[in-house]
């Protein structure tokens, strides 16, 4: 069919750039190792942080669910989708992350666009951090509000928008909790202080942080003791939560106005009863098994000091997003398909993800690897970074 030629050309340059990459299905269960081709490799590239993608007791309240309310719902939530399972559930979440109401969408993407471009309008101005999520940017975009960036984690910029911005109805201060691709986390105390000092609101997407950071994994405004001092934070129940979903936990009064206004909520249909019961039980998993962070950040303390033992530069990350920095685009995919021929999957980062000159394998380690795992996955990379000449 003729019309996609110019598509075509584009991909056509992607293979000559060696930066054009195929899915890559896996054929078992996510785990700290996983079936890609027939061979099983130690995977690094999955963001199950905490392994609950497998709990027994998520997959047995999932089960439950399925064979009581069967396998969807029917309709979106403002007609005929909502189950008191879904309001139950996000009642348990704002306790838990300690704010008056939650409110659950398709997925952490949706909810950033859903708020973003619900609550702001052309009176209003919105202040984003130049690395924030791209959910955060196409949020941005759709809404009627001016926006300002800051330079990353600057807070004299950061400091400099507010000041220039003083004439708007309402600003919004926005920033990830943990950056997805360089692992560092926002200075979030001092960003508060900014948006107190100039009456901004803040809003802290915690995608990374869900699960990660703060007691039980409360996310970075509990790890900064900052409750009730973030007025937006939104969330994955997709990552370190195991299942699938997005939230916004804040007041009463948000959550009712997206319900009415929040257009991902309003147009999709709700959550199938039995994601809703395995992420209720994961609440229940991050309050009662405390041990699964722990191992986390011990897993992740052993693999980033192993690979800059190596003399990787892992950048500025300081929690278990760990990126192994390459530069360029091209080498970035060779050393990932590298360590796969080596027994590891780890997927290379480049532009347009981030920015050009910036690749980097990025690796996540998890609470279920063993130190065998992550011993043999730096043997991987000492080998592959020296054939490769990353390393010497």
């Amino acid at each position: 069919m003729k019309g996609f030629e110019y598509l075509q050309e584009q991909l056509d340059e992607m293979r000559d750039q060696g930066t054009f990459r195929e899915l890559i299905p896996l054929e078992s269960a996510q785990g700290s190792k996983v079936t890609i081709k027939g061979k099983e490799v130690i995977q690094l590239s999955s963001n199950n942080y905490l392994g609950l993608t497998s709990h027994p007791r998520m997959k047995k309240a999932a089960e439950l669910a399925n064979e009581e309310y069967g396998v969807g719902t029917g309709s979106v939530r403002t007609i005929a989708g909502t189950l008191k399972m879904h309001e139950d559930f996000e009642e348990k979440l704002a306790k838990f992350k300690h704010t008056e109401a939650a409110l659950v969408f398709q997925s952490g993407f949706t909810t950033n666009q859903g708020v973003l471009s619900s609550i702001l309008g052309k009176d209003d101005v919105v202040i984003s951090d130049e690395l924030n999520h791209a959910s955060i940017i196409d949020g941005i975009r759709l809404t009627k509000a001016d926006r300002k960036i800051y330079k990353h984690v600057d807070m004299q910029s950061l400091e400099d928008a507010l000041k220039e911005s003083g004439d708007y109805r309402t600003r919004l201060v926005v920033t990830d909790g943990v950056f997805s691709m360089d692992g560092n986390i926002a200075p979030l105390p001092e960003i508060v202080e900014l948006a107190e000092k100039y009456n901004a609101l803040i809003m802290v997407d915690d995608a990374h942080a869900s699960g990660v950071l703060g007691d039980n994994g409360r996310g970075t405004v509990n790890h900064f003791n900052l409750d009730g001092r973030v007025h937006i934070q939104v969330g994955t129940l997709s990552k370190a939560i195991g299942v699938l979903g997005g939230y916004v936990a804040s007041t009463k009064t948000l959550r009712e106005y997206l319900i009415h206004k929040g257009r991902p909520f309003l147009f999709s249909t709700s959550h199938p009863p039995s994601v809703t019961a395995a992420n209720d039980a994961a609440i229940d998993v991050l309050l009662e098994e405390p041990e699964l962070i722990e191992k986390l950040w011990d897993n992740t303390k052993f693999f980033k000091e192993g690979l800059q033992s190596l003399g990787f530069d892992t950048g500025i990350s300081e929690t278990p997003v760990t990126p192994v920095m390459v530069g360029d685009d091209a080498l970035t995919h060779k050393l990932s398909d590298q360590l796969f021929e080596e027994g590891v999957f780890a997927q290379g980062i480049v532009f347009p993800t981030v920015q050009r000159g910036q690749g980097r394998v990025r690796t996540i380690v998890t609470a279920e690897h063993s130190k065998e795992e992550l011993k043999d996955a730096l043997d991987a990379f000492e080998r592959a970074g020296k054939k490769l000449g990353i390393i010497k």
